[in-house]
């Protein structure tokens, strides 16, 4: 299935004066490059949620600190695509920096939900065209196989 990899540069802020990154911004450094393959694939997000009225939200995450990344940095984020289920995929994340040194690591569960009237989410299948752009099995022929 599907590997995307982004080369990021650690911005001042991202990490404290050790190295240690920052929670919240290792989730963004997965969610961007997930953002980016959706565009680069021809899906923005912005046309998944405002035209289909659809989005894929976090539904389960798990990362953990494993090295230093300081301002400056150049880090190799990738994300793997593990598993597909019939509204969920899950991404196996890690950021690298260039020389190779791991920064940190995790999985990120993703659920596909359509955008109610009343605002709220309701989790609903991946349509095929989506799995199509993930290297993933089709409805069809996950039924079939």
């Amino acid at each position: 299935m599907l590997v995307y990899t982004r080369q990021i540069t650690v911005e001042w802020g991202e990490s404290d004066p050790f190295g240690l990154v920052y929670f919240p911004r290792m989730l963004a450094w997965f969610n961007d490059a997930e953002h980016e393959f959706f565009a680069q694939a021809g899906y923005p997000v912005k046309e998944m949620i405002e035209k289909d009225r659809t989005a894929f939200v976090m539904g389960r995450i798990q990362f953990e600190f494993v090295g230093p990344a300081a301002y400056g940095d150049r880090i190799l984020t990738r994300l793997k695509l593990v598993d597909i289920s019939n509204s969920t995929l899950k991404w196996e994340c890690t950021a690298n920096h260039l020389s190779g040194s791991l920064v940190t690591q995790g999985t990120a569960t993703r659920v596909y939900a359509e955008i109610q009237d009343n605002g709220e989410l309701k989790a609903i299948c991946i349509p095929n065209r989506i799995r199509e752009m993930l290297g993933a099995p089709t409805l069809d022929e996950a039924s079939s196989g």
